[in-house]
């Protein structure tokens, strides 16, 4: 069965005429012990921006320890933080959009995403679990955020559990507790219900039982596969119910934790910790033993979405902390169920300062429409959902309707004299996501 690309996929959507192809959706996935660091001067490799390949259709970006001092967490709680504005100040010019972000002290969530999918991703939620100090402190834990996407159900759960090798037990009782939490709102699916939960973050999961030379030895002589076998979290997974469907790319680099700052060196400090592999990610397809035997096969009484992992690896270049960053790179391949955005827009005319400018828009029968909805006015690079140049209420700056589509203004007064490239985004209320968006425009200087 022939594929789409995500970009394709979505022109084809665009033309009404849904094609029923198997969809494909390239996932950037990264976890980060930052140690209180300020972001590098440059993320290109972390990000594979400069990559030959097919481009990035979603980046997830789970960070741990961000600075949470107090000054710094209460300004963070006002404004967006230091990393938040440095991944939108590097993405959103190649046309990412930050989708949503959630914050629990040093936990941090983010999701970018193409602007040409917003229209099909709806039922964005986040939440946060506290498990330190037996649930009342956020310094450990898990931030979680899920959506549906092209109809089908996501969950991202970024995680630091606690630290020590003795902990073990802890770690996974904490997960279990992050696990069992619930989104606000109905009919909204637990982690584990939806048809694909990443899990990942600074899980602190050791190597137990081998010595520190006899471990930095193995490592020395790129011998990964003697420690396999007593990497606390591969063991969990022999005999944990909870963990046994849960997959994870070969740990094939080696371990991430405890280096000296800016360097490639593990620990010279006093307690010259053992190395470990404490910063991974894994992933569950619901129902994942119907998978399609055949890649890029599907059956009515199988999955319509499987996860392929393409990449798994370190960066040993980055050392403003004891921790190197982890990413994982995937295929998403999925039958679509969710064809046609709910709203169609585009600017009429010609869009300038000199006089007040109209939108037409259209909606499908069954979207839910609020007297609260707006269209915002973006610039092309635009970094977030509030980061419009000005916008119209739907319902207070209509000016016609007809039973195919209507009209709103925008006042001359509002629109940029220098000009420039523009797109404009419908915000729904009810939905609280971006339902449409019209292709990029010039407003005329």
């Amino acid at each position: 069965m022939a594929s789409l690309s995500g970009e394709d996929a979505f022109q084809h959507s665009l033309g009404i005429v849904f094609v029923w192809f198997l969809f494909v959706f390239r996932l950037h996935l990264v976890t980060w012990n930052v140690g209180t660091a300020s972001p590098p001067p440059d993320v290109s490799s972390l990000l594979q921006l400069n990559s030959l390949g097919p481009s990035t259709d979603m980046y997830v970006i789970g960070l741990q320890e961000v600075n949470s001092r107090i000054p710094n967490f209460l300004s963070d709680l006002a404004f967006d933080d230091p990393w938040s504005i440095f991944f939108m100040t590097v993405l959103s010019p190649l046309g990412y959009m930050k989708l949503s972000s959630v914050r629990m002290q040093g936990l941090l969530l983010l999701i970018f995403v193409k602007h040409a999918h917003l229209p099909f991703i709806r039922d964005v939620h986040t939440h946060y679990t506290r498990t330190g100090l037996y649930g009342y402190w956020g310094n450990k834990g898990g931030v979680s955020i899920r959506m549906s996407l092209f109809g089908h159900t996501l969950c991202f759960v970024n995680c630091h559990l606690p630290a020590h090798i003795e902990n073990i037990e802890q770690r996974l009782d904490d997960f279990e507790k992050i696990l069992e939490m619930q989104f606000e709102g109905e009919d909204i699916p637990s982690p584990l219900d939806h048809e694909v939960l990443f899990w990942f973050g600074d899980l602190n999961f050791r190597i137990a039982d081998y010595g520190i030379h006899f471990v930095r030895e193995s490592i020395n002589n790129k011998r990964f596969n003697l420690l396999w076998e007593k990497d606390q979290l591969n063991m969990a997974k022999k005999k944990e119910a909870f963990l046994k469907e849960f997959k994870e790319g070969p740990l094939q680099f080696k371990p991430t934790y405890k280096f000296d700052l800016d360097s490639e060196v593990y620990d010279t400090s006093e307690k010259k910790r053992k190395p470990a592999w404490t910063d991974r990610i894994l992933w569950k397809v619901k129902n994942s033993s119907e998978a399609a035997s055949n890649e890029g096969e599907f059956h009515e009484e199988e999955n319509m979405i499987s996860v392929t992992l393409n990449d798994y690896v370190s960066h040993m270049s980055y050392g403003i902390s004891d921790h190197k960053p982890v990413t994982g790179t995937f295929k998403l391949e999925m039958k679509p169920l969710v064809s046609d955005p709910l709203v169609t827009l585009n600017a009429e005319g010609e869009w300038s300062a000199d006089h007040d400018v109209l939108i037409r828009y259209s909606a499908v029968p069954e979207f839910p429409s609020s007297a609260w909805d707006w269209i915002g006015l973006f610039q092309v690079a635009f970094r977030h959902v509030k980061d419009y140049v000005t916008y119209a209420w739907v319902v207070d700056d209509e000016i016609a309707s007809s039973r195919d589509s209507k009209q709103v203004y925008m006042s001359a007064s509002e629109i940029p004299r220098k000009g420039g490239e523009f797109l404009l985004c419908y915000y729904s209320n009810n939905l609280q996501s971006i339902v449409g968006i019209s292709e990029p425009f010039q407003v005329i200087h």
